[in-house]
C-alpha cells in the first residue's frame, strides 16, 4: 500500500527540474502488532509535510511523502526500502517505528549511503550496530528512559525507599530497554529484583504473570509495554487487588486511550515521555495547533518524535542546500553529525554512534490527567509517592 501527500509540482514525472518535489520514502506498519503507533508516526509526518508545503517546502520544493506498508514485519521493511531507495528512486528516506524495524531499515540506508533520521528505534541495540548515517530524533535512548525516576527513588530516604521491585516486560528490545535500563540502576542502588518476566509481543493474556507480581508483593512494579500489553497487564494487577508502591510502565500510560480502558483507576501511575504538547519551544507551539487543525486531537509522542524526524531533516536539507540521492546524502548525514537542531522536544545533538544527548522526563496520573512530575525544572505537579491504591 503507497500513500502520498504531494504539494503542486512543475515538472513532469521522472525529471529533474527543481520543480519536482523532493520525495520522502517512508515504510510503517499500518497493520500488524505496530499499527496503533504506527498510524501516529505516520500523522506526525503528514503533519510536518503539510506545515513545510503551506510554508513553500524545501529549497522551493514541495515535499511528497511516499508510504508502505511494512505489515511490522523485519522482512517486508527492507523489501519496502530496497524499492523505496532502489526502484523508487526517492530522494531522501525517514525511519520506521519499533527498534525490530528500524535496525533492518536502516541497514538498507546504510547499504545505499542515505541519511537514516528515525522516530522510534530507541534500544541500545541500534546504536552497537556501526551505523554511520542514523540518528533517532528524540531526547534520550531507551536504557535511560528512566534515569530521572532512577535519581528520584534513590535519593528518597532510606525508611521510604522502595527495597524490592518486580518487572515485567514485551520481548522486544524497546520495551525491555526501558524496564532493565531502570532494573540496572535500582539494583546498583540496593532495589531488589523479586520478579523478572519476558512474555512475547503477543501476549494477551497476563494473569500468570500478574499471580506472580502479587504474590512477590514487591514494593514496585514496571512494566516494559507497548500499549495493549501494558493496558493487559495492569488490569490483571488491580484485578488481584496488588498495591505497589509505585508502578511504571513505558508507551501504554501516555496513549489518549489509556484512561478510558482502565477508567478511575489510572491514578499515581507513571510513563517516560520525551515529549508535552506544553513545551514552550516555539516550534512546539506552532505543532501543536496545526496539528490539531489538521487531526481534529493534540499530538502525542508518536506523532511529535516523527514531527521531530521531520525537522532535522528538513535542518539538513536547509543547510546542505540539496535533497537527493548520490554525493549530498554524505553532506546531508556530516551537517547532522555537526550540528545542534531545535525540534518540538527541544534541542537536539548526538554522539557518533547517533545517540542523542539527553534524558527522558516524567510523568504520572495526578488528579485524573498525566503531568510531568520529573525532573524538578520541568514539573507541572509534584510526584505522589506511594501512588494511591488502584
Amino acid at each position: 500500500m503507497a500513500l502520498a501527500l504531494a504539494g503542486c509540482s512543475g515538472g513532469e514525472e521522472g525529471s529533474t527540474s527543481s520543480d519536482d518535489p523532493i520525495v520522502v520514502g517512508i515504510s510503517l506498519p499500518l497493520t500488524g502488532d505496530f499499527s496503533e503507533p504506527g498510524k501516529g508516526v505516520q500523522r506526525g509526518y503528514q503533519a510536518w509535510a503539510k506545515i513545510v508545503n503551506d510554508k513553500g517546502g524545501l529549497l522551493g520544493r514541495q515535499v511528497e511523502l511516499k508510504i508502505l506498508d511494512d505489515q511490522s514485519n523485519a522482512d517486508r521493511v527492507v523489501s519496502d526500502y530496497e524499492q523505496l531507495i532502489g526502484q523508487d528512486q526517492v530522494d531522501v528516506v525517514v525511519g520506521p517505528f519499533s527498534t525490530r524495524l528500524v535496525v533492518p531499515a536502516a541497514r538498507v540506508a546504510e547499504e545505499y549511503g542515505m541519511l537514516f533520521v528515525e522516530p522510534a528505534g530507541a534500544a541500545k541495540e541500534v546504536f552497537e550496530q556501526g551505523f554511520k548515517n542514523l540518528f533517532y530524533a528524540a531526547p534520550a535512548v531507551a536504557n535511560d528512559h528512566y534515569n530521572h525516576l532512577a535519581e528520584y527513588i534513590l535519593g528518597l530516604p532510606a525508611g521510604q525507599r522502595p527495597t524490592t521491585a518486580a518487572y515485567a516486560a514485551m520481548d522486544d528490545p524497546f520495551a525491555q530497554g526501558t524496564a532493565y535500563g531502570l532494573k540496572e540502576k535500582l539494583e546498583a542502588g540496593g532495589v531488589r529484583t523479586v520478579v523478572d518476566e519476558v512474555y512475547p509481543p503477543n501476549t494477551t493474556e497476563f494473569s500468570g504473570i500478574a499471580a506472580k507480581i502479587a504474590a512477590s508483593k514487591a514494593d514496585l512494579v514496571v512494566g516494559g509495554s507497548q500499549y495493549q500489553d501494558g493496558v493487559n497487564l495492569i488490569v490483571a494487577l488491580q484485578q488481584l487487588a496488588y498495591q505497589p508502591k509505585l508502578a511504571a510502565f513505558s508507551t501504554a500510560p501516555t496513549s489518549p486511550e489509556f484512561a478510558a480502558a482502565i477508567g478511575d483507576k489510572t491514578e499515581g501511575i507513571l510513563a517516560p515521555t520525551g515529549y508535552t504538547q506544553k513545551a514552550p519551544y516555539p516550534s512546539n507551539v506552532e505543532f501543536v495547533e496545526k496539528y490539531t487543525a489538521q487531526f481534529g486531537t493534540p499530538p502525542e509522542e508518536d506523532e511529535a518524535n516523527a514531527y521531530t524526524t521531520g525537522q532535522v531533516v528538513a535542518a539538513a536539507i536547509t543547510a546542505a542546500g540539496c535533497a537527493e540521492q548520490g554525493e549530498c546524502q554524505q553532506k546531508l548525514i556530516d551537517w547532522v553529525r555537526g550540528n545542534t537542531v531545535e525540534t518540538v522536544v527541544g534541542p537536539l545533538s548526538w554522539d557518533a554512534t547517533g545517540k542523542p544527548q539527553g534524558a527522558h522526563m516524567i510523568q504520572q496520573w495526578v488528579g485524573g490527567e498525566i503531568q510531568i512530575v520529573l525532573p524538578a525544572d520541568a514539573k507541572e505537579a509534584d510526584i505522589v509517592y506511594p501512588k494511591p491504591a488502584w
